[in-house]
């Protein structure tokens, strides 16, 4: 049974349509991001599912790309979800997962995003990328251009740990430093492309790197027997993921694999940069004109998050919740992880563990509720940064 070709792009927020046999960066009309819609008012059964794929391509069939020659694959997807036995007994929870993305290529979840949306754009005829990073997602885009034979320009803070500079230059990328964050590196990236023409893969300004991410949610559901947590921790940056778990849950929800989707998701960003959560709180009308300065936590340093409409969303439509927390938890948060479970996840995986006792303490996670914990990667690179 084919879902693949039944689907369409839309305007996320004024419904204008983009033709799919067409190269799109975000909509014309009201400058949000495009989304892919699948048509799926017909009940598919599960059994779509490539259960000989061991990776995030088993979900191929609600995933946007029409040939499987041009996929480009490097074995992403597929991660564990973890017991944390210990810390759920430290914090009197009865369940604590933890969905470990740091054995994704290239070490993040950027590996999903980036391996659909690399893969479409060769689709659509792309001969090279850029892309702005905050570090793991250049590496991913160096990644998956190289395998499949693309060009790759990769911008990146000057701050950034030197470790994710080298893995870009490894696969052959040229980058670009700049002095800033993100949003400093978005200005560069716009200025290139106006020379050299290349593809503009940042976040949610195509509509690709979504349906990769998405794949998280559809993992999720399947490794846990199509019964969803009860809370989902997710540390938030552009907030692709976030939003890509939402969709997913959607989709199966139509396609009928899951019911209800009763999950509460919880963006969690840093002290330091905080554009999410200050929209939410209602201390600004939204993150335009938001500055934020560095984090270790380097993937959590966005402070202009273009989709922050649909991230706020997503929070409404699943009566979630954001919080900030501070440096220093992050960095005990770390090692506190790798003590109890002998797991080094990233600082941002890490800021959820304080995140979590936060809600703890004000009742917003209750002990018998099922809880995981989103790891977008691994620490190894971020070493030099920390002082344990």
């Amino acid at each position: 049974m084919s879902i693949i070709k039944n689907y369409h792009l839309k305007c996320t927020s004024c419904g204008s349509p983009y033709p799919k046999e067409e190269l799109n960066t975000f909509c014309k009309v009201c400058h949000s991001p495009i989304e892919v819609a699948f048509e799926l008012s017909q009940v598919m059964p599960n059994s779509v599912i490539d259960s000989n794929e061991r990776s995030m391509w088993r979900y191929a069939q609600v995933m946007p790309l029409l040939a499987k020659k041009n996929r480009i694959s490097l074995g992403e997807g597929f991660t564990p979800i973890l017991e944390l036995s210990a810390l759920a007994n430290k914090l009197g929870l009865d369940n604590l997962l933890l969905k470990d993305e740091s054995l994704n290529p290239t070490g993040s979840f950027k590996a999903r995003g980036l391996s659909m949306a690399v893969s479409k754009a060769k689709e659509l005829g792309v001969e090279g990328c850029i892309i702005p990073t905050a570090g793991n997602a250049g590496g991913a885009l160096s990644a998956y251009c190289a395998k499949g034979g693309l060009g790759a320009i990769v911008v990146m803070p000057q701050h950034t740990p030197l470790a994710f500079k080298k893995e870009c230059i490894a696969f052959g990328a040229e980058l670009v430093e700049v002095k800033g964050l993100i949003n400093d590196c978005a200005k560069k990236v716009a200025e290139i492309r106006q020379e050299r023409g290349f593809f503009d893969i940042s976040t949610m300004k195509e509509p690709y790197r979504l349906e990769g991410k998405k794949t998280l949610g559809y993992e999720i559901a399947e490794q846990l027997n199509w019964e969803l947590p009860d809370v989902i921790l997710y540390p938030t940056g552009g907030g692709t993921g976030l939003i890509g778990i939402w969709k997913a849950f959607e989709e199966m929800k139509t396609m009928g694999w899951i019911k209800n989707a009763p999950t509460r998701m919880i963006a969690v960003q840093a002290e330091n940069c905080q554009p999410l959560v200050a929209t939410y709180k209602g201390i600004q009308a939204n993150s335009t004109n938001y500055n934020g300065t560095a984090t270790i936590a380097n993937g959590l340093a966005v402070p202009r998050p273009f989709a922050e409409k649909m991230m706020l969303d997503v929070l409404s439509e699943s009566n979630g919740y954001a919080l900030a927390v501070n440096e220093t938890a992050i960095a005990k948060s770390l090692k506190e992880i790798a003590v109890a479970e002998g797991l080094l996840v990233a600082p941002e995986g890490a800021a959820l563990l304080e995140a979590l006792k936060i809600l703890i303490s004000k009742k917003q996670v209750l002990a018998h509720e099922k809880v995981l914990l989103l790891n977008t990667g691994s620490a190894y690179k971020y070493l030099d940064n920390m002082n344990f």
